[in-house]
């Protein structure tokens, strides 16, 4: 996904500028070329998590187990994948 905001006109095209950027973000969500995730890798635990979040760990300053690397939230706890 990618979707970059244009800056919000001055004038009073505010309407379509909104509509244009809504018409965008409904692009991004469904375009079915999704190849590929990047996880920006985390020195320390998001401050609010929930099941079924992914994250990944640097394993060194916030180790949620088992060292570096992909982790999901199941069942209140941080799994390896």
């Amino acid at each position: 996904m990618n979707y970059q905001p244009t800056p919000i006109p001055e004038n009073a095209g505010f309407r379509g500028w909104l509509a244009s950027q809504l018409r965008q973000i409904a692009d991004t969500l469904t375009a079915p070329s999704l190849n590929s995730i990047h996880f920006s890798t985390l020195n320390a635990q998001p401050a609010k998590i929930a099941d079924g979040d992914l994250v990944r760990a640097d394993g060194v300053n916030w180790n949620p187990g088992s060292g570096e690397g992909l982790y999901e939230r199941r069942a209140g706890a941080w799994v390896k994948l």
